[in-house]
């Protein structure tokens, strides 16, 4: 059924893809107001990557904020409540930040190198045109040749899907197992290679969850483009959806990483109610 061998890791089974789903959707309901208030905090943090200086600070630091809500569902999943400073937790230690900069710096490379290799020899957009996007004129997107933008949104995916890839047990190899940079790399890809079947048909759940998600946003971006109250009301609701389906995925990959790697159990003892629970 399952076997270690001589990994470090666990190869499990096609049908733990559908456990973890709903391992993180347990955590999810359980430390829902605490989680969903990390993810919105954030990304608020994520957003000032447009200020000088400062943003490039803030990419370089995204593997290590994911690490933090990587440990809040940790401490959800044990039964205590997820405290708002272990989203900078993985910042600020002295052991870790290194390692984590690092890490933001090559997801930085990967999506520099897809971006000129996708775009190649397309066209360049008018300086005037591209001060026009940075400032938010979505009427100048009309403007904008739309092979260029297919090409832009291709170097986009492609970048997300190696980093994604490169990054999704690497991370909390380095947080939860202290692993080395270039070994939880390897590590992590090997992990991932071996349980193919069960990513696979965590996959394919994943995309049947999203397939009504995604009917849901396109219903609350049309409420949110009536404009006034509506119009708020359903701009709040597409980002709660987004970031729902996003502390989704958070908690599929800690309870994936969780299990293939033995991580510490969840204790057994039932967890105390918290005053933000979501209510089924």
């Amino acid at each position: 059924m399952e076997g270690r061998g001589e990994k470090s890791f666990r190869v499990l089974p096609p049908s733990r893809g559908f456990a973890w789903l709903s391992q993180s959707v347990a955590i999810l309901r359980f430390q829902a107001g605490r989680l969903l208030f990390l993810a919105v905090l954030m990304q608020v943090i994520i957003s000032l990557v447009q200020v000088p200086i400062l943003g490039l600070f803030i990419l370089l630091s995204v593997p290590g904020l994911n690490a933090g809500i990587l440990e809040a569902f940790h401490q959800a999943g044990r039964g205590q409540a997820a405290q708002v400073n272990v989203l900078f937790a993985p910042l600020v230690s002295s052991r870790h930040r290194v390692r984590f900069f690092l890490m933001g710096g090559l997801i930085l490379l990967v999506s520099i190198v897809c971006v000129t290799f996708v775009l190649g020899s397309t066209t360049e957009i008018d300086e005037a045109l591209l001060l026009r996007l940075q400032q938010g004129d979505m009427a100048a997107l009309e403007e904008v040749d739309p092979t260029f933008i297919q090409r832009l949104m291709a170097s986009f995916l492609i970048s997300i899907a190696i980093s994604g890839t490169m990054t999704f047990f690497s991370i909390p190899l380095v947080w939860f197992l202290g692993r080395g940079l270039g070994r939880s790399i390897g590590e992590g890809l090997k992990a991932l290679m071996a349980n193919w079947k069960p990513m696979l048909g965590l996959g394919l759940v994943l995309l049947g969850v999203f397939l009504p998600v995604s009917l849901l946003l396109m219903l609350f971006m049309q409420l949110a483009l009536v404009g006034g109250l509506l119009g708020t009301l359903g701009m709040g609701l597409v980002m709660m959806v987004v970031l729902l389906f996003q502390l989704l995925l958070f908690g599929t990959q800690y309870c994936s990483f969780r299990e293939i790697f033995e991580l510490e159990p969840p204790e057994p003892e039932e967890p105390e109610h918290s005053d933000d629970q979501l209510v089924a």
